[in-house]
């Protein structure tokens, strides 16, 4: 028996040797490289970098552009889980309940789910591509146009540095609340229709039911869509960067922690900096998503 012990341990060690060694070599050994950086000045140009300790952090916290950073950031934290899962829960409501019936989905549901699915399909940077154009401030622009052909002054939406977060922000939640539809949408279809029957006879109105049935019973998959959407808000690059042509927007207006380590990376060649600036916002990722999962904690109910 312990021979078959020993055989079964070598064999998962052998079968786990191939992955964990892929997993250390390409995961943990650049961030152990990125720490280590991140604590130089190196410039990308000299083969042994100078170590100057914790001066890159000192820097960055004196810096105002890494302020409007990580205040961009935090703003996009609050404010895209929030309404990207506001929204999403009430249209996956709709799909599954809101027909006439008070228990089934409305008619052409499934035509509904793949219209909020499309802007999933398309690649991150045509999307910002196409609200480049959507929010020229010209003529041409899908907006401003009929604002102009009316005589109302053209709202500059990417070149106002009251308005250019804002209207980031809106296409991060045009782009993402399809897919959380769906997902909320799966988790409604399991939830036994049994159940929102006997609450419709109880005399329990929508709203009761979507806070007493729905959203106790879907709240592990809010938990995890709330996550995956705060660690969406704080990596956000791509949107920002070609939306903005890569200014980071006016008066750095809509700059994030991502786009100012490209910037310093590879525009700047300050890649000692630019590490700093990485190791921070390591430490904002796995910050919020321990303290997401610690506070939504609850005991799962079963049905």
């Amino acid at each position: 028996m312990i021979f078959n012990r020993y055989r079964r341990g070598l064999f998962i060690t052998a079968f786990l040797a191939a992955p964990v060694t892929l997993y250390l070599v390409y995961v943990i050994a650049p961030y152990i490289q990125a720490f280590y950086i991140a604590m130089t000045d190196w410039r990308g140009v000299t083969a042994t970098p100078n170590f100057v300790g914790l001066d890159n952090f000192v820097r960055l916290f004196g810096d105002g552009t890494f302020w409007k950073a990580v205040t961009h950031n935090i703003g996009l934290l609050v404010l895209l889980p929030l309404i990207t899962i506001v929204i999403a829960l009430f249209f996956a409501f709709l799909l599954n309940v809101g027909g006439a019936s008070g228990v089934t989905g409305i008619r052409g549901s499934k035509f509904y789910r793949v219209v909020f699915f499309f802007p999933q399909v398309l690649a991150v940077a045509v999307v910002a591509v196409l609200f480049q154009q959507v929010f020229r401030p010209d003529g041409s622009g899908m907006l401003n146009g009929p604002l102009m052909a009316l005589g109302v002054k053209p709202i500059g939406f990417l070149s106002d540095p009251g308005v250019a977060f804002w209207s980031v922000l809106g296409v991060m939640v045009w782009q993402a609340v399809g897919f959380y539809v769906v997902l909320f949408s799966a988790g409604l279809a399991s939830i036994p229709r049994d159940m929102f029957e006997a609450a419709q006879i109880d005399g329990a109105g929508r709203l009761n039911m979507f806070f007493r049935i729905t959203l106790p019973l879907l709240w592990d998959t809010v938990q995890v869509a709330w996550v995956y959407l705060g660690i969406l808000a704080l990596d956000v690059f791509a949107i920002v960067w070609v939306m903005t042509d890569q200014h980071g927007g006016p008066d750095w207006s809509t700059t994030v922690m991502a786009a100012e380590i490209y910037r310093n990376a590879f525009q700047y060649f300050r890649f000692g900096y630019a590490s700093a600036l990485g190791v921070i916002m390591f430490f904002f990722t796995v910050g919020f998503a321990l303290l997401s999962l610690r506070l939504s904690r609850r005991e799962r109910i079963e049905y």
